[in-house]
């Protein structure tokens, strides 16, 4: 999977990390960044789809289901996208980076391997 984040960091100026995560924070998949790093922003991203799924519950239409969460700091912009069942799609990006441009490459990357981003649910009695 690392060259289709790859692809996506690369044909978006400014991307600095790509990172596929499941629902309960674990990566699966990065590019741009070391394992520590993609690892603390999965764990991060958990929270994020977690508040943000709580929130979407105030919606009086809808199942409340996390789309897509869009951060400004300064310095950048953090973007966290659905990206099949129970996995998510996160792209860190410095400042000028054209977030329509972000969007559109996220949507096509979801919508080409949005089934192979799936994570099964976590069986507890199968954890030695």
């Amino acid at each position: 999977m690392d060259w289709i984040l790859k692809d996506l960091a690369l044909s978006v100026p400014y991307v600095r990390h790509v990172i596929v995560l499941s629902s309960d924070g674990l990566r699966m998949a990065q590019y741009g960044t070391e394992p520590d790093t993609a690892d603390r922003l999965a764990a991060a991203c958990a929270g994020l789809q977690s508040l943000a799924a709580a929130v979407g519950q105030e919606f009086p239409h809808g199942d409340g289901s996390m789309r897509l969460v869009v951060i400004e700091v300064d310095g950048g912009y953090f973007y966290l996208m659905a990206a099949g069942s129970r996995a998510y799609l996160a792209v860190l990006a410095d400042e000028g980076v054209d977030a329509g441009l972000v969007g559109q490459q996220m949507r096509d990357l979801v919508a080409r391997i949005g089934e192979h981003l799936s994570t099964p649910p976590r069986n507890p009695e199968q954890v030695a």
